[in-house]
């Protein structure tokens, strides 16, 4: 799942790239041609937003080297191979997660690292005691969490 979400992370952060439309096919350099050569005969049908994502896309690509190449290939056919469902539910909580301030974003990419600090063993242990929950006690583990926030945030003037 953390691979995906930074499948998609990526995808956002290709969008915020400043870079100039194509509005032709023929205003593409070559290399930017072959990466986008599946799209050589629609081009002129797509939308030019889509064209802009797509050429800061092949831009990002071509910066990459081998090695990040393959990792983000087998990090999206991984997302290709989730369901439908799946794929709605991750795109649904990055939607969440981008709308959060900046502060919240980062305390929660602190939480990421803590939790990524712990053990293999311990991870999965937090992970099954979560997963065994209700939806009533989950319900209420993350009200108790956020107080706490709340609680840390006023004792530091954060809030």
């Amino acid at each position: 799942m953390i691979h995906a979400m930074k499948m998609i992370l990526f995808v956002i952060t290709l969008s915020l790239v400043d870079v100039a439309v194509a509005q032709e096919w023929s205003a593409l350099s070559d290399d930017q041609q072959s990466v986008l050569s599946k799209y050589e005969q629609e081009w002129g049908d797509i939308a030019a937003t889509r064209r802009e994502r797509l050429v800061r896309g092949a831009d990002r690509w071509l910066e990459l080297d081998d090695d990040q190449r393959a990792q983000l290939q087998e990090r999206f056919d991984r997302w290709r191979a989730l369901p439908e469902s799946r794929r709605q539910e991750l795109l649904s909580r990055l939607r969440t997660f981008r709308e959060m301030s900046p502060e919240q974003r980062a305390q929660l990419r602190s939480r990421l690292q803590r939790f990524n600090r712990l053990s293999p063993e311990r991870r999965e242990a937090l992970r099954e005691r979560f997963r065994n929950l209700s939806p009533e006690e989950r319900d209420a583990a993350m009200q108790r969490l956020r107080e706490r926030v709340q609680l840390r945030r006023r004792r530091t003037g954060g809030g």
